[in-house]
């Protein structure tokens, strides 16, 4: 049910997100929402519980639902998933989905390396994945420093570095990792 974790010993006390597929048979919609509705208050329940969230499809062509579970640390994630209680919610929704559920655990730099249609394709090593950031960070950074300098140059410097990084950190969640994952795909998920 639940993958190999992704973290090492070193890092088990870092906050860890599960994506939690979901895939809702026709007509049963409400029966789901309810469910969730009540998994969650007990998700709540649990050490280290961070927040859940429901991300419902946008057509009934894909009932697809990814439930986004964060926890402070693995070994609570762990815990809940693992949990009895979960279990007993997990059976109560077995009528409602059309196959079991896929889990992925994610710490951190590896939210911004996944593929389309890949949701759940565990991560490239951690040193790819900082070596491509790195790489988005400075290059968007020069050139929009650049570009923003003539009209930030007045402002405060805070208030310019707020706003810079701000716009970087957009560009690279929307625009920018997207695209370099698909180019250095090979390089990133090879065996």
């Amino acid at each position: 049910m639940l993958e190999k974790p992704l973290i090492g010993k070193d890092e088990e006390s870092q906050q860890v997100t599960a994506v939690i597929s979901h895939i809702v048979r026709p007509g049963r919609e409400e029966g789901y929402e309810k469910w969730f509705h009540g998994i969650a208050t007990e998700a709540r329940k649990f050490k280290g519980h961070l927040g859940v969230t429901a991300i419902r499809p946008h057509d009934h062509a894909h009932p697809e639902y990814a439930v986004i579970l964060r926890f402070d640390h693995y070994n609570n994630l762990k815990k809940w998933l693992e949990s009895d209680v979960r279990h007993d919610w997990i059976e109560r929704l077995q009528p409602l989905i059309e196959k079991s559920e896929t889990i992925q655990t994610l710490t951190g730099l590896e939210t911004w390396f996944s593929l389309p249609n890949k949701l759940l394709r565990t991560p490239p090593p951690r040193y790819k994945m900082a070596l491509v950031t790195w790489l988005a960070v400075f290059t968007t950074l020069a050139i929009l420093s650049r570009l923003l300098a003539p009209l930030l140059s007045r402002l405060p410097v805070l208030l310019n570095q707020l706003i810079t990084t701000g716009l970087v950190v957009a560009l690279l969640t929307y625009l920018i990792m997207p695209r370099l994952t698909r180019l250095f795909r090979k390089w990133l998920y090879s065996a």
